[in-house]
């Protein structure tokens, strides 16, 4: 049973991050493919504090959320002031700036890994438990982002999206916005990073690498960009699929390869065959029906 809670955990988490990462790159259009550095983040960040520092583990949890966000802010705020390309590029020099520091610091635990992180519930309540907070967690993250694109943030973000030149030109601040959605996703990804951490115990740079950014891709583009539902079937899909690869026995020195061949592969054939993915885009909003329409 053990391992089934671990990949329900695994799918969960990775539903929170297909969502937020949504959030950005579907609803928001931010070309940006570096989200796991903030799950990364996250979860380093947790770990040190609730490991080293003393911090409650539900304190350092928070915690990480939050300096996941400010670290997206400091990434945002120049990039996106010159040009939205430039987010993608400076957010792939932060990522691979952020895992060789954490690869050459002793006090992350360098190359091989960081070890001993406190655990959360688990120990107290079972792994039943936690299972049931990864899910919580994951729903609570679904309807936050469902209700943020279907109100009057989704509007706006439509409107910058789509014309963004129009947009400032109605008075609205598309810096402001934009810089709102990249943190608010990111952190979502530092939250599910410091959960990643406290139930596994044992991070890894290699975790948080350029693999996990084209499955995290894959993810949204297979289950359907700008949608609710979208993500979280490419979510289940992309967790289970590599799940039932290892039980073909195959030689360690080739799955890695193979998956990464999975992910772009799908990418490549949903880009041609059904680029919309396995759900369906509608209308992000719907204006109202004046009293007596048909």
């Amino acid at each position: 049973m053990d391992y089934i809670y671990s990949v329900v955990i695994l799918v969960g988490l990775s539903i929170i991050l297909a969502s937020s990462f949504n959030l950005s790159i579907g609803y928001g259009g931010l070309i940006s493919i570096a989200h796991p550095v903030f799950y990364a983040i996250g979860a380093y960040a947790s770990a040190l504090l609730s490991r080293d520092a003393g911090v409650p583990v539900v304190v350092s949890i928070f915690v990480g959320a939050l300096v996941a966000l400010v670290a997206s802010v400091m990434v945002a705020l120049p990039s996106l002031r010159v040009s939205g390309d430039y987010l993608m590029i400076a957010s792939i020099g932060f990522q691979l700036g952020v895992l060789e520091l954490i690869k050459n610091v002793n006090w992350t635990g360098g190359a091989g890994g960081l070890t001993n992180i406190p655990a959360f519930i688990a120990p107290t309540f079972g792994r039943e438990a936690y299972v049931l907070l990864v899910l919580i967690a994951a729903a609570l993250t679904i309807l936050i982002i469902y209700r943020i694109a279907h109100g009057p943030i989704g509007r706006a973000m439509s409107a910058m999206r789509d014309d963004e030149l129009a947009f400032m030109a109605l008075g609205r601040n598309a810096t402001s916005l934009k810089v709102g959605i990249f943190a608010l996703g990111s952190g979502i990804a530092g939250f599910a990073g410091a959960l990643y951490a406290h139930y596994f115990r044992y991070l890894t740079p290699e975790q948080f690498d350029i693999l996990q950014s084209s499955a995290l891709l894959t993810m949204v583009v297979v289950g359907g960009i700008r949608t609710a539902w979208g993500p979280v079937i490419g979510a289940v899909v992309l967790q289970v699929l590599p799940q039932a690869i290892a039980f073909l026995d195959l030689p360690t020195s080739f799955l890695g390869p193979l998956q990464g061949l999975l992910f772009t592969g799908l990418v490549l054939i949903f880009m041609f065959v059904r680029p919309q993915g396995l759900v369906s885009a509608g209308a992000v909003w719907r204006p109202l029906r004046r009293s007596g329409a048909a």
